[in-house]
């Protein structure tokens, strides 16, 4: 089961992470793109589908939004059409806690594996906190938070939040995509460091990744907070094959973030998306899946 891989900390997990269609897809056009789907990743090693819930986060930054904002079907009920065992996102937004207590009790029983996203802009009094949504959750199911790594600097610890977000009943995280080894690495080395202090287990960190071949993918990307330093950044743009490139980066920094003392005591995992809907860049993503597939039980085994 999906959720035992999550929460036993003895072997890796390899995901794949997937939109659903646009709001308003006709329900025949939502089953053929779960059928695709499903065909894409019948033969692939993935020990589960993450199904996002996007949100417009145009809150969060003044800078204009390379696509515009359209919200999808319910991704509970795409979830259900993939044949494969889901983690499915789901944004809090303006919920309140009835609101939330209504929708863990819709979807415990069909969806118990659910990763709480919150707010984009923070500062914001809500009528539903984030860390007592994460407690109602578990009650319910098993709860997944998200990791940031470009929040963890020296005025705001990622490092803290995700300790504190484990106590308060999260199992695993999953992370933004990663660009920036150097981030990763220096909240992974902390985050054991403060699991350590505080005298619990670490929980899975699983770590994502996403193929560009394209400058507006890039820029979407960092749009959505992801830094991608620019010396990688020209390296990827100005190849004559950028998306072999990117496959070739992030191999690399998988590679970079797997050879440090956390990765034999913090349990990680992998999760590749394609943020694009262009076809080559979906396809680089299975690509990119096989690629990170070969450096992960590497490094298992290594530990």
């Amino acid at each position: 089961m999906l959720k035992d891989k999550l929460l036993d900390p003895a072997g890796p997990v390899l995901l794949y992470g997937t939109t659903p269609p646009r709001a308003g897809t006709p329900e025949d056009g939502v089953r053929q793109a779960a059928q695709k789907l499903a065909a894409r990743l019948a033969q692939l090693p993935v020990d589960g589908v993450v199904v996002y819930d996007i949100q417009d986060e145009t809150g969060r930054t003044d800078a204009p939004r390379p696509f515009a904002f359209t919200g999808t079907v319910d991704p509970r009920s795409y979830a259900s059409m993939l044949g494969r065992p889901t983690i499915v996102y789901k944004a809090l937004g303006s919920m309140d806690e009835p609101a939330w207590r209504k929708w863990l009790a819709e979807t415990g029983p069909k969806h118990p594996l659910v990763s709480v996203v919150g707010r984009p802009t923070s500062g914001v009094k809500h009528a539903l906190p984030l860390s007592r949504a994460i407690r109602i959750a578990s009650e319910h199911c098993t709860v997944g938070g998200v990791v940031i790594t470009e929040r963890h600097t020296a005025e705001r610890s990622e490092s803290a939040r995700l300790l504190a977000k484990g106590i308060e009943g999260c199992g695993y995280f999953i992370s933004q995509t990663v660009y920036h080894p150097e981030a990763t690495e220096r909240l992974l080395a902390d985050y054991l460091r403060d699991c350590r202090g505080a005298g619990v287990a670490p929980r899975r960190i699983v770590l994502t990744f996403s193929p560009v071949g394209r400058e507006k993918t890039m820029a979407f990307l960092e749009w959505l907070g992801v830094r991608v330093p620019p010396d990688l950044k020209k390296a990827i743009l100005e190849s004559a094959k950028p998306l072999d490139k990117s496959i070739e980066i992030c191999r690399d920094n998988l590679r970079r973030i797997l050879d440090h003392p956390y990765a034999r005591e913090i349990p990680l995992g992998i999760n590749v998306e394609s943020v694009s809907i262009n076809r080559d860049e979906i396809d680089a993503s299975i690509d990119l899946l096989h690629a990170l597939a070969e450096v992960l039980p590497s490094a298992a085994k290594k530990s």
